[in-house]
């Protein structure tokens, strides 16, 4: 007997659809002890960002979520932002203009310096990445 490999009988579109949306996510491993202190700093920066981006309607929605299985090595938090496409990801002078009027130079000069004093002390981006939802039918 000779094993053959299966041929996929499923065809885009047909018989799943890929979403328009896509979400960007992101892997965060912390220092031990300090994920209340990242939570906190985010509130101020990536969740206030998120919200005035949100109203622009450049994003769809955000979520912070916490890995309740940790292992060694393993991502402590991931950042998850959707977007209603990957055109909403792409540079857009126009896009920039509306959300930098809203967040404030001072808000961006914030946030840039709450990086580079605490975020980069006490976290690792483990990875980032860009997914489609698959909705099989």
């Amino acid at each position: 007997m000779i094993a053959a490999p299966a041929a996929a009988q499923l065809e885009a579109w047909e018989d799943y659809e890929v979403s328009d949306a896509a979400w960007s996510v992101t892997m965060i491993k912390l220092d031990p002890g300090t994920q209340d202190i990242y939570l906190e700093g985010l509130k101020s920066t990536w969740v206030a960002a998120n919200d005035v981006a949100k109203s622009l309607g450049h994003v769809e929605d955000y979520a912070i979520y916490a890995n309740q299985a940790v292992a060694q090595g393993a991502f402590d938090l991931l950042l998850v932002i959707k977007f209603p496409s990957t055109e909403m990801m792409a540079p857009s002078r126009e896009r920039y203009n509306a959300f930098m009027e809203a967040w404030g130079q001072e808000n961006m000069d914030a946030s840039n310096e709450k990086v580079l004093e605490l975020y980069n002390e006490i976290r690792e981006i483990q990875g980032e990445y860009l997914l489609r939802e698959i909705t099989l039918k």
